[in-house]
């Protein structure tokens, strides 16, 4: 669960960030009036007048994108620069981690060949080992 969580789970909700959020009205990061509460009794000069100005919205794009960037120091998940282990059985646990984690790569990648909009946030391959800001 700690691994899952410091990396699959940091990746599914950071990576995309910029992606879904770099067009203001999908994750706008202020409103000036309140939501509507009824169906209907918002007009296009109501959403307008709701949304945030301009600065505003650089501001959340830049931080969005700033968010969904790769680390200069990205080490995929599985993979171990240090080597931490000299007996045999977490050694093998290991290698086991990443030929599941290769499997599931390649699924990925033949699933997206056939996608319009592929999607790669969840391949091993673009995950981080750790959460890395």
């Amino acid at each position: 669960m700690v691994i899952f969580t410091g990396s699959a789970q940091h990746a599914a909700v950071n990576s995309g960030q910029f992606d879904y959020g770099g067009w203001m009205p999908n994750m706008a990061t202020s409103l000036q009036l309140p939501p509507p509460t009824k169906k209907g009794e918002a007009t296009e000069e109501t959403m307008l007048k709701t949304l945030p100005d301009v600065n505003i919205t650089v501001q959340g794009m830049a931080i969005f994108w700033l968010l969904s960037q790769q680390s200069s120091d990205f080490v995929p998940l599985g993979q171990y620069p240090e080597d931490h282990f000299s007996e045999e059985t977490p050694r093998q646990m290991i290698k086991n981690f990443q030929k599941e984690l290769e499997a599931l790569s390649a699924a990925i990648k033949e699933r997206n060949k056939y996608l319009n909009v592929p999607y790669a946030y969840m391949d091993p391959e673009n995950i981080e080992n750790s959460v890395a800001i």
